[in-house]
């Protein structure tokens, strides 16, 4: 089948709404969304691809930028540890303080050096030498300094290595700075010293602190002592890192500091090092100005779809009612009703065609008018009669008067002090009050139920005394006020007990009423009595009489009516069910559906 085939047969079998809507959204609404969603992801790419590239640039940059340092710092370390004058000087002695310090001071070259290189904040070498310590930038090793661990690495290898170490002002101001150690070896004496240069923060931010992104700069896993944002310096790096890759390099939207920001991280492996220095590069705008023109794009999708979506739904729905309207139009003048309401405005096509079925029915009215007449009148006796039915109906059975006259008669009783007499009008009044009120009603709840049931019992106690004997258990947590129920369900069960289960029982005899729950799903009411009992040929006979209804069966026809009640109701799943032992007694199960009796009908 070709698609031409195909086309016919969906414009020819299919409403005119869906036509419409189906064209429409072949033509316009798929291609359309599909151009803008691809349009979306590619301008999301580009301007991710963007700000990723950006971000590895200048980490790239920066890298190397340190790189230099590292390197500069590692070409001057080597001229200065090899340099024998200053191996001459540390292992040197004088007879004087005066002659030891001015040996120091005429040693410049460490002087020379930080001044020729901007890049160095100091240079420190730390000797053992006693005699040049504090002159100069000769210092003391000290016990305090023995205890650092950068000299206990320093005394144990002779490698370089790179550590941030934090400085102290007179101003008690605090700076975290980069710092390379390198151990000087002094032959003639057999002992050493340490060498440690230290890199300047202003230098850094002059070189580093020139674009729109911002920069943490860290050594192996110690504080942060570059970044731009100073809240980071001295603490932790605020991204994860992966310090067991030989050379970590991750890009990309990464968790910084809590937040998604656009990230590059290099590492840096010093010169003759085995450390590692890790450049952090961040865009903390990118992911924020990503998302807002992702939110735009979407917007613009969105409403380059709901546009056309709203005013082709509004043409459909337009077109469908005028179709609709000449359809019903066309459908009541088949079925004989010529009343048509002229709704159709325009001068369409289907104007025209509405306006040619008013003319063709238009004779017809006024043919048909005087039997239409006619009818109306007949009908208006028949609604007049049915109204003078209902009054007298309504009119035979006054339940007021008959409360009214109970209670008259239950007062004379009590006046003549008759209680008992009195207590029986009152509990009949009550009884005869509910099965009135609930007569032609749906549901009524099971707490009002079992209420009906006490007086019932109430009169059979005063008709047989001890003989009548009653009891409720209801399971905990059960409120009987939360179940809907069908009314004047229980009574006729429990008369039936009465009736038969106890009829030969002269004293003690016992009815239950066992009201729970059953796996969440249903609500079981058992009514029990100690009564005769059945045999099991009774029992079956008696099961059979209750699917089947036999008017001949009297015992029966009771149960029969409450079985098929809960069958139409609540479905053929839930019933009644007998059970029954000669010489002990009979239950009767009602089988509910739980969710159903919650419910108000």
């Amino acid at each position: 089948m070709n698609f031409k085939r195909l086309l016919e047969k969906f414009l020819s079998q299919t409403r005119v709404q869906r036509q419409l809507t189906g064209v429409f959204m072949l033509a316009l609404l798929i291609p359309v969304a599909c151009i803008g969603f691809l349009l979306l992801y590619n301008s999301q790419q580009t301007l991710f691809n963007h700000y990723q590239e950006q971000a590895e640039s200048d980490g790239l940059r920066v890298r190397s930028i340190m790189f230099d340092l590292t390197t500069n710092f590692y070409n001057l370390s080597e001229d200065i540890v090899t340099d024998q004058s200053l191996q001459n000087l540390l292992d040197s002695s004088w007879d004087s303080v005066s002659e030891a310090r001015s040996a120091a001071y005429s040693y410049n070259r460490l002087t020379s050096i930080r001044q020729q290189n901007t890049s160095i904040e100091s240079i420190s070498v730390y000797t053992y030498n006693e005699q040049l310590a504090g002159y100069g930038d000769f210092l003391s090793i000290t016990d305090d300094v023995r205890e650092t661990s950068w000299f206990q690495q320093a005394a144990s290898t002779s490698a370089i290595f790179w550590r941030t170490e934090k400085r102290e002002d007179t101003y008690g101001n605090i700076y975290w700075e980069l710092n390379m150690f390198r151990q000087l070896t002094l032959p003639a004496s057999r002992s050493y010293a340490v060498l440690v240069i230290t890199a300047s923060n202003n230098y850094l931010k002059n070189r580093i602190d020139n674009s729109a992104l911002k920069n943490i700069i860290t050594v192996n896993e110690d504080p942060v002592f570059y970044s731009t944002d100073k809240e980071y310096t001295g603490k932790n790096v605020p991204v994860e890192l992966d310090t067991a890759q030989y050379s970590y390099a991750d890009s990309g939207i990464l968790l910084l500091a809590g937040e998604d920001t656009m990230t590059s991280i290099n590492t840096l492996i010093p010169y003759k090092s085995d450390d590692r220095i890790y450049v952090v590069s961040y865009n903390p705008q990118a992911v924020g100005e990503i998302r807002h023109i992702q939110t735009n794009y979407t917007l613009i999708l969105v409403f380059a779809i709901i546009i056309p979506c709203l005013l082709m739904y509004l043409f459909i729905r337009y077109f469908s009612a005028r179709v609709n309207t000449l359809r019903s139009a066309m459908h009541q003048a088949s079925r004989g009703d010529y009343n048509i309401i002229d709704s159709f405005h325009g001068n369409d096509e289907l104007s025209e065609a509405f306006r040619d079925l008013q003319m063709m029915i238009q004779e017809i009215k006024q043919k048909e008018a005087l039997v239409y007449e006619a009818r109306l009148k007949e009908q208006e006796l028949q609604n007049q009669q049915q109204q003078m039915e209902y009054k007298m109906l309504a009119s035979q059975i006054n339940p007021h008067f008959l409360y009214n006259t109970l209670e008259t008669i239950r007062m004379k009783a009590f006046a003549a002090g008759n209680r008992e007499v009195a207590m029986a009008i009152k509990l009949l009044g009550k009884s005869l009050r509910y099965v009135l009120d609930n007569t032609g009603t749906v549901s009524t709840t099971l707490a009002k139920e079992i209420d009906y049931l006490r007086i019932y019992f109430s009169i059979q106690q005063l008709r047989f005394g001890d003989r009548i004997n009653y009891s409720v258990k209801i399971q905990d947590g059960l409120d009987l006020e939360n179940y809907q129920i069908l009314p004047l369900l229980l009574q006729p069960i429990v008369e039936n007990a009465v009736s038969h289960g106890l009829e030969n029982i002269d004293e003690n005899g016992q009815i239950l009423l066992n009201i729970y729950e059953q796996d969440d799903t249903c609500l079981c009411i058992d009514i029990s009595d100690n009564g005769v009992g059945m045999t099991e040929k009774e029992l079956a006979v008696l099961r059979k009489d209750i699917s089947e209804k036999d008017t001949s069966q009297t015992q029966s026809i009771g149960l029969y009516n409450i079985n098929q009640r809960i069958r139409l109701c609540y479905g053929p799943e839930y019933s009644l069910s007998i059970t029954s032992i000669r010489g002990k007694g009979t239950t009767v199960r009602l089988r509910l559906p739980l969710n159903k009796l919650m419910d108000n009908y």
